[in-house]
């Protein structure tokens, strides 16, 4: 009994510090207001990434927290995504696409539970690798967030993706560079999260692409990550999603 007393409190106290976490780092959506300085932030912020050169990568690569990897053919807009014993050759558009474990192709119930995992995972982890170029997407609505260091580019989603009516606040350094971004998110327990974009790598075509992320203190990590305009560039031989065009 003694045990399960103590667990309780144990259980209780970590839920006040939870709470209490929560509390201290809610912070209000701030209210964006419309200037031209918005346009001259995303332009300040995609010349700093090349975003040029990377309208023009045809491949990419990268990893995910180490946990799922990721091939992209970014010019037709195919993957292929692996975890564990799992790999998925996705068309994300259509969201279908042929699904294996342990390299047998599988059909049915399980086909359709691999392409919808895989289709939650490319959603999510596409934000932490793809978010400073598709600031301009349909479906999201620009202003200013005026900072007494540097003004803040607000971008509110208004539809697409999984979490229509989030918004998130960017800011940069003199560069133009994202070092951070503050998150207003419908799934997180708080108010605003506040996430730093840093290590940016450079991939051969010149766009520079961010390597690591925290979020409530959790590193997340993108790792493996090249690009270019040949399958050789992201180490590949063959055509891997040619039963899929």
């Amino acid at each position: 009994m003694k045990v399960l007393k103590y667990l309780a409190i144990t259980i209780a106290v970590l839920i006040a510090v939870v709470f209490s976490t929560c509390s201290i780092m809610s912070k209000d959506l701030p209210t964006g207001i419309e200037s031209p300085r918005t346009e001259e932030m995303v332009s300040d912020m995609w010349e700093g990434l090349n975003k040029a050169a990377w309208d023009t990568t045809t491949y990419v690569r990268w990893s995910f927290a180490g946990v799922h990897h990721y091939l992209w053919d970014k010019k037709d807009n195919l993957a292929q995504i692996s975890w564990k014993k799992n790999r998925v050759l996705l068309d994300p558009d259509q969201v279908d696409g042929l699904t294996f474990v342990d390299g047998v192709e599988q059909e049915g119930k399980k086909k359709q539970k691999l392409i919808q995992d895989a289709w939650s995972f490319w959603c999510n982890d596409m934000y932490w690798f793809t978010a400073p170029f598709k600031v301009k997407d349909s479906g999201t609505t620009l202003s200013m967030v005026e900072h007494e260091d540097h003004d803040r580019l607000k971008v509110s989603y208004t539809s697409g993706g999984v979490t229509p009516g989030d918004s998130y606040v960017w800011i940069f350094d003199e560069d133009g560079i994202p070092t951070g971004c503050e998150m207003y998110v419908q799934i997180l327990p708080i108010k605003m999260v506040y996430t730093p974009w840093k290590n940016w790598t450079t991939i051969s075509t010149g766009a520079k692409l961010c390597g690591e992320h925290k979020m409530m203190g959790i590193g997340l990590t993108l790792g493996n990550i090249a690009g270019g305009m040949m399958l050789e560039d992201v180490g590949l031989e063959t055509d891997i999603w040619a039963a899929i065009r």
